[in-house]
């Protein structure tokens, strides 16, 4: 499911509405009032925000690749931490000469090149990647050669009526490390081609319809491109045949004024007796010989996301080869996430070989990016664990699956292990939550060893550290920054020590146009005592005397929280419409709530497990940080206060007005999952367990199904959708439709034809309509009716011209 998304084609609106709030003067709200607000969008502010590093890569020659837009122009850049030294990368002028003569189509200018991608090429030259493809050019840049492109995928054959929607992972093809071969699928079976020549070699051939191999389909996820793991030298790939011949069909019907074309896939839902479920494979690719794992077919599972493919890079997730391919260790996970085993199979017999299982009573898991890795070289795996209440890495024998030691310490949950120096025998990993006076969920870099000793903080800056491992692990680039203070980027060796800066961040034409940082919140939880963090955002002609009403933006996870994960604490000039919205008058909050994630065990299990926990949504929380943050603040106007969220902020919306209705006066919900038996199975059978029904022939998943409490509505309720929505299909909302009417209750309805999870084209009608709801329903005021925001055109320029 999607957080805050860009959400938006044309409109169908439905409902009732109800007027103006009573009591409350009326402000005419002018097409200036929206224009002014419209500024704080990002496609507006981008501009004026300079020196944002990107496209960072680490070289064959331990020197550092990166983007630098800046006030003339994009740069690219090369940094030398061992020379300290920084420079261009190439020269601009000469570069676009270079592209467009080896292809006359580039749009490649000098302050433009369009270069997402850059490597060093043995004769001394360089390859650049650009949208237009791959060119290798001499160091000299005085020519540049295209070469030749990666055949693209094949698609399936279907059957009349049936439709897999367009490509979500891995590109045009699942590349060897070499690039010289691309895998793909073609009539269910997995081919390659030499990316030279385009020759194409078959692989399997007893792939089927619903029974095929390498298939990218977790119901809401779902394309022709091929999921696998190759071995480090090419020679093998792993991957699966799945099967998902008794998966239910989802159905989805365009809006069109002539016959439509019914869209169908497979697409498992909660409490389906029959899931998906794949089979291991490891396949030579000289031979074609496909070697079949000696186990059951296994649960569609990851343990790290909700597909097996969780990167967006076409790799399966929970496989691992060792250097010489002879072996392949692998997770598996039960359907319900509650238990994991770790095993290891010979690849050239099959033959697999249980090595670890862990049990945990709600779920596994999802607080660590990478829960495990095998050390092949010591015959060792890392595990990341949350037994004592915190995720820690812990190391384990990989034949025996016996515990040597636990790695990591202290409070404060692991988030991502960057490198691992199996010579040194040490660790380095990034962690929130471990260092006092620190914001909880600011990462920061640490070094330890192996047996669990000389933990040490590498990054000083209590801020949010993004942080890249050299291919080695001899340095770090390391990107932070707090909401407030703008991004450094700079490299530093093992122990911290910053060998050359990279960039600095500079917002001061952005300051000079008004901009205010957002606000730092401490509120306490639904129990009084648990501290929440969160962001508050002002209107920036803030005024203390005033009274302002409130609108919480909402996503109650479990995976994310409002805020955002570690990431998302580092600086951003917008965050959604979040500014946009305070200036039309509002307090605009993010809480993370009890049951979010990067906190411990025992926080993240607030509302899991169980599906009457999971109606929870963290709302709560929501009522008790608001009303929190009204003692703390005079201006904040707790008696009127809206609530929106995007998919499962969306059912949390109509949860909060459902379940607190005399609380939240306004809401509006976006393609919310509003009830999880008709979202995909992965997802809520994680978080809320599996379904029961009783002898009552009642199910558990009852509890949290927004429709079953509909009669309690009181204030102004939104419900959007898009209506080819393959992520949370519309049937979720027309439920709460269907109960709101049987209940006899006023609320509004907005459809968007044609769309999927995020609204495409309609996201700036939508992000309007949703402007005016509050400006009416909790401002009690009169929105303007010339007002309109810029088209995804508009948009999509001013994201160019920013680049």
């Amino acid at each position: 499911m999607l957080n805050r998304s860009s959400v938006v084609a044309a409109v169908v609106l439905m409902g009732v509405t109800a007027g103006a709030l009573p009591g409350l003067a009326q402000k005419v709200y002018t097409k200036q009032d929206y224009t002014q607000a419209e500024r704080w969008m990002s496609y507006n502010v981008m501009g004026l925000v300079h020196h944002t590093i990107r496209g960072v890569s680490y070289l064959a020659s331990g020197r550092v690749f990166f983007v630098d837009p800046g006030v003339g122009g994009t740069a690219y850049m090369i940094a030398d931490p061992a020379k300290g030294t920084v420079a261009a990368a190439f020269d601009n002028t000469k570069l676009a000469t270079a592209l467009k003569t080896a292809n006359a189509d580039t749009n490649a200018t000098a302050a433009k090149l369009g270069v997402n991608d850059y490597n060093e090429l043995p004769n001394g030259g360089f390859s650049v990647t650009t949208n237009e493809g791959v060119f290798d050019c001499d160091a000299a840049v005085t020519a540049c050669k295209e070469e030749p492109k990666p055949p693209s995928e094949e698609k399936t054959a279907e059957k009349p009526g049936a439709r897999r929607p367009g490509r979500r992972h891995a590109g045009e093809a699942n590349l060897s490390p070499d690039k010289k071969l691309a895998a793909f699928i073609r009539d269910n079976n997995l081919w390659v081609k030499v990316v030279a020549t385009g020759e194409a070699r078959q692989l399997t051939t007893d792939g089927v319809e619903d029974y095929g191999y390498a298939t990218d389909n977790a119901g809401w996820q779902h394309s022709d491109g091929a999921i696998l793991t190759w071995s480090a030298d090419g020679k093998k790939i792993a991957t699966f045949q799945q099967d998902q011949r008794k998966t239910g069909l989802m159905y989805l019907v365009p809006v069109t004024n002539r016959h439509p074309k019914l869209e169908a896939w497979r697409y498992p839902l909660v409490g389906d007796k029959d899931v998906t479920m794949i089979e291991p494979v490891v396949i030579d690719v000289a031979t074609g010989k496909v070697v079949r794992l000696k186990i059951a077919p296994l649960e569609h599972r990851s343990m790290e996301c909700d597909d097996v493919s969780c990167d967006g890079d076409g790799r399966w997730s929970d496989v691992e080869f060792s250097p010489d391919g002879t072996r392949l260790a692998l997770v598996s996970t039960s359907r319900d996430h509650k238990d994991e085993w770790v095993k290891v199979a010979d690849t050239a017999t099959g033959e697999v070989h249980d090595v670890y299982h862990e049990h945990v009573g709600s779920y596994y898991g999802w607080q660590a990016k990478n829960d495990w890795k095998v050390l092949w070289d010591s015959n060792e795996f890392l595990w990341a664990s949350e037994r004592s209440n915190w995720a820690q890495y812990y190391r384990y024998d990989l034949t025996t699956g016996q515990l040597k030691n636990q790695v990591t310490h202290g409070d404060g949950p692991v988030f991502q292990l960057s490198y691992v120096d199996e010579k040194a025998r040490v660790i380095y990993f990034t962690a929130t939550g471990k260092e006092k006076g620190v914001d909880p969920y600011f990462e920061q870099l640490y070094r330890v060893g192996l047996d669990g000793k000389q933990q040490t903080r590498l990054t000083p800056e209590a801020a949010e550290h993004g942080i890249t491992a050299a291919p080695d692990g001899s340095s770090f680039v390391d990107v932070y920054s707090t909401p407030q203070t703008p991004k450094v980027a700079v490299v530093r060796d093992t122990n911290g020590k910053v060998l050359v800066t990279l960039a600095k961040q500079d917002i001061s034409q952005l300051v000079a146009a008004g901009w205010k940082p957002p606000v730092p919140i401490t509120v306490k939880a639904r129990d009084g005592k648990t501290d929440l963090y969160g962001l508050l955002v002002k209107p920036t002609d803030f005024d203390a005397s005033k009274k302002y009403p409130v609108v919480d933006y909402v996503y109650p996870g479990p995976q994310d929280g409002s805020c955002g994960g570690p990431e998302a604490r580092s600086f951003s000039a917008t965050r959604g419409d979040d500014q946009a919205l305070a200036d039309l008058g509002f307090v605009v909050v993010c809480i993370d709530g009890m049951g979010n994630p990067h906190r411990s065990k025992s926080f993240h299990d607030a509302h899991a497990s169980r599906p009457q926990d999971m109606g929870d949504d963290t709302i709560p929380d929501q009522v008790a940080g608001v009303k929190d943050l009204a003692r703390q603040y005079p201006w904040i106007d707790a008696q009127r206060v809206g609530i929106w969220g995007h998919s499962g902020g969306g059912n949390a919306t109509v949860s909060a007005m459902f379940h607190y209705p005399d609380f939240f006066s306004v809401g509006w919900a976006e393609s919310g999952n509003h009830d999880n038996r008709d979202y995909e199975d992965d997802w809520d059978e994680r978080w809320a367990g599996l379904e029961v029904i009783g002898p009552d022939g009642k199910s558990n998943y009852d509890a949290h199904a927004n429709q079953n409490y509909a009669q309690n509505l009181k204030g102004h309720l939104m419900l959007a959708h898009g209506t080819m929505d393959d992520n949370v299909p519309p049937n979720n909302t027309l439920l709460v439709v269907d109960a709101l009417i049987k209940a006899n209750k006023d609320f509004d309805l907005l459809l968007i034809p044609n769309v999927h999870h995020g609204y495409g084209d309609a996201t700036p009608y939508v992000m309007r309509r949703r402007w005016d709801y509050f400006v009416k329903y909790l401002a009690g005021g009169t929105p303007p009716t010339d007002f309109a925001p810029k088209s995804s055109e508009e948009i999509a320029k001013a994201y160019y011209a920013a680049q």
